[in-house]
């Protein structure tokens, strides 16, 4: 049960987000939205630290290389699978005009949706291997701390869910398609959450490679999207000390909890 709990909690993150889109009439504005992307951004790189990358060399039971193998080459795995379905999945980001990914003749809506679901993949499957390591039972995880990087990432799904749930309302939808779409744009988070576990619970020596790879995942959405978003405009200054709130808000958590 509280496996499944904590699966959830960043989907709930998400979909309360996207309810933003019942209470406010406009699209968030500018300074706004540098706050919520340098916010997330922070969380997900204090995360990728100390929620995955530290307990993937930790669990190894190795000294030396042999200790931090797995965390890197997991690591490079994930910043080459972001990369490469950055580059295949024709996708829009909020506010931007010109898709990336392969040419497509998909609509701007479903662009729009591309984009967040590649930003939920690696979270998904953050989730899922932190929990894996929970189930495990080496203590290397422990449930507690498989709980604060749930929380962690529901804090910083709140805003991605009204940063997608309001441009959608932009385009033309109604305000219950928008909200049913921007919750949706966040159910691949449970979902890669528990293929993480099921490959884990059949492969056990693959645990640390897959906290390694969800760490890559995040740390390429932070610096490849969210920070360069985070620092556009004159008010750049705003998105860096968010980003230094969110990392020491997720350093804190981890820390204490």
């Amino acid at each position: 049960m509280n496996v499944a709990m904590g699966l959830l909690v960043p989907f709930l993150g998400t979909t309360a987000g996207a309810a933003c889109v019942f209470f406010l009439k406009h699209q968030i504005t500018p300074n706004l939205q540098r706050v919520f992307t340098g916010f997330a951004a922070g969380v997900m790189v204090a995360a990728s630290v100390w929620s995955l990358l530290i307990p993937a060399m930790e669990m190894n039971g190795e000294e030396g290389f042999g200790a931090v193998f797995p965390a890197l080459s997991g690591f490079l795995l994930g910043i080459v699978f972001l990369l490469l379905t950055d580059k295949l999945v024709p996708h829009l980001h909020a506010g931007s005009r010109e898709p990336e990914g392969r040419k497509s003749h998909l609509g701007r809506t479903a662009m729009l949706m591309f984009a967040v679901t590649i930003h939920n993949l690696p979270e998904g499957a953050a989730c899922g291997a932190i929990f894996a390591g929970v189930l495990n039972g080496d203590g290397a995880v422990t449930l507690a701390g498989a709980v604060t990087l749930s929380v962690g990432i529901a804090i910083q799904n709140f805003p991605e869910g009204a940063i997608i749930a309001l441009p959608l309302r932009s385009e033309g939808n109604s305000r219950w398609r928008s909200f049913l779409l921007g919750t949706l744009s966040g159910a691949v988070e449970p979902a890669g959450a528990l293929a993480a576990i099921l490959l884990a619970s059949v492969v056990t020596p693959v645990l640390p490679y897959l906290l390694a790879f969800a760490a890559g995942a995040m740390i390429y959405v932070a610096v490849e999207e969210l920070i360069p978003e985070a620092g556009e405009g004159k008010c750049s200054d705003l998105g860096t000390l968010s980003f230094a709130l969110g990392f020491a808000l997720m350093m804190v958590l981890d820390q204490t909890l």
